[in-house]
């Protein structure tokens, strides 16, 4: 097996030109692993992606495709002339998934958090052509800031087909770094700093510190049965920022007299919507709703993202935005020099291509029933209350109080699992509590052992408070 060993300490790792897997991912999987060992820590300089290239022996566009990915992960920051440096390192995928870090370590367990996707479904052979015909592209000399042209298309060709959302004359397709990443655009973007978003509460936290950081004032608001809560809607709100399909991370779903509410609502009041399509694709036993953007693409930006239905480590998603909101976007990605690694999107443009993203979706559409079956019968045939299972890869479970969380956390830890407690999900005072079960990242042979634990841990936390 040939292999190129880098002559410098500060990055051991080597490339093995025929071990199957791309070049530019086993690049990339080196500097993460250096990074997360501790050979690489946070403000070291790389080599530019040339003198990398010829220290590997590889041409530059594989390190410039490592880089990308590598930028749009968060493991790296370019400084305008003074090269790469590596940022403090991310949390590894499935650890952070549905909200801001979690504050104790899942070492050793098993993680049933809300948030993370299926990777054992992603089919490997299609995984390494697509990051190797990505990785054969010439380098790019400026990216678009609209997104790759072939990554558009193929965005707007998968809403058309899988959620009925067309892209036509009247609205806009821009790639994005991801759904919080859109969000804290669209606020810097459209509203002034102090400006009110109003949140879901629980909710995506992510979002709403992506909105705190672009100097908005994020506003809780609570959710029931039906979603947000349009009545309590705060008349100042700039924009209102809701996850209507399978609504994060209670799971209710939206009907459509309240979507109607809630367009209603915006076009009284002058605020934007914006609808993150959380877990749209995935739809069990109902029939889809009509998405917002479908109902108002006036005053209703669309959001979604691969972070679901592939990895988050892609670092994309999409925003369709009537055009005069797109090309505010666009005019403040060039202000900021901001805009989405064309790394991830020359992915997934390779996976649509050819028909791989298509029977991924199926895939998954195929494998989710039987996980989301195994999870729904073990705790409801433990006497739970489970909701939010008509949609997505999580499952809500309610509790009375937080110290039933705290206990089922606690009894769940003690089996070798972790639960997803609502306590970091909230951005205002308590009001709801119980644990969000996700079901589509263990792998299959794991995962009907992690259930049975925290079925146990649920059921015991639940007879003592009987």
């Amino acid at each position: 097996m040939r292999a190129n060993r880098l002559v410098d300490d500060d990055l051991p790792f080597i490339v093995e030109r025929d071990s199957g897997v791309p070049l530019a991912v086993q690049v990339a999987d080196g500097l993460r692993r250096a990074a997360t060992t501790g050979a690489l820590r946070g403000g070291d300089r790389l080599p530019s992606s040339r003198e990398l290239a010829n220290r590997l022996g590889v041409s530059r566009t594989v390190v410039t495709a490592a880089y990308d990915q590598l930028h749009a992960e968060g493991w790296l920051d370019g400084r305008h002339g003074s090269g790469t440096y590596l940022t403090a390192a991310p949390a590894p995928v499935g650890v952070q998934t549905g909200g801001p870090e979690r504050p104790d370590p899942l070492a050793g367990l098993l993680d049933l958090g809300a948030g993370a996707p299926s990777i054992e479904a992603i089919d490997p052979a299609a995984w390494r052509r697509a990051w190797r015909a990505a990785s054969d592209r010439m380098p790019l000399i400026r990216k678009d800031r609209r997104g790759e042209t072939d990554y558009r298309e193929a965005v707007a060709e998968h809403l058309l087909r899988h959620r009925g959302l067309g892209a036509g004359s009247g609205t806009t397709v821009l790639a994005t770094a991801g759904t919080s990443a859109a969000a804290g655009e669209l606020a810097a973007a459209l509203l002034r700093p102090g400006d009110v978003v109003a949140i879901e509460d629980p909710g995506y936290q992510r979002a709403a510190g992506a909105f705190r950081a672009a100097g908005m004032r994020p506003v809780p608001v609570p959710v029931d049965a039906e979603g947000l809560r349009v009545e309590l809607l705060p008349e100042d709100a700039g924009l209102v920022y809701c996850t209507p399909a399978h609504q994060f991370p209670l799971g209710a779903r939206m009907p459509a007299a309240r979507r109607v509410e809630l367009i209603e609502f915006a076009r009284r009041t002058g605020a934007l919507v914006v609808e993150d399509d959380y877990d749209g694709e995935l739809r069990y036993d109902t029939a889809p709703l009509p998405l917002l953007a479908t109902l108002a693409p006036d005053v209703v930006v669309h959001l979604g993202t691969t972070s679901k239905i592939l990895t988050p480590t892609l670092g994309i998603g999409w925003l369709v935005a009537d055009p005069a909101i797109a090309a505010a976007v666009l005019a403040h990605r060039e202000l900021t020099g901001t805009g989405p690694a064309p790394a991830g999107q020359q992915v997934v443009a390779e996976l649509a291509r050819h028909g791989d993203l298509a029977r991924h979706l199926r895939r998954l559409r195929r494998d989710m029933p039987a996980r989301r079956a195994l999870v729904v019968d073990e705790l409801r045939g433990r006497g739970l209350d489970v909701r939010g299972d008509d949609a997505g890869s999580h499952v809500f479970v309610p509790l009375a109080t937080p110290e039933q969380e705290d206990r089922a956390v606690a009894a769940a830890r003690e089996r070798g699992v972790h639960l997803d407690a609502l306590a970091r999900h909230h951005l205002g005072a308590r009001h709801t509590f119980g644990i969000a079960l996700g079901y589509a990242a263990l792998p299959a042979a794991e995962l009907p052992g992690a259930v049975r634990s925290a079925g146990a841990a649920l059921g015991r936390v639940v007879e003592w408070s009987a």
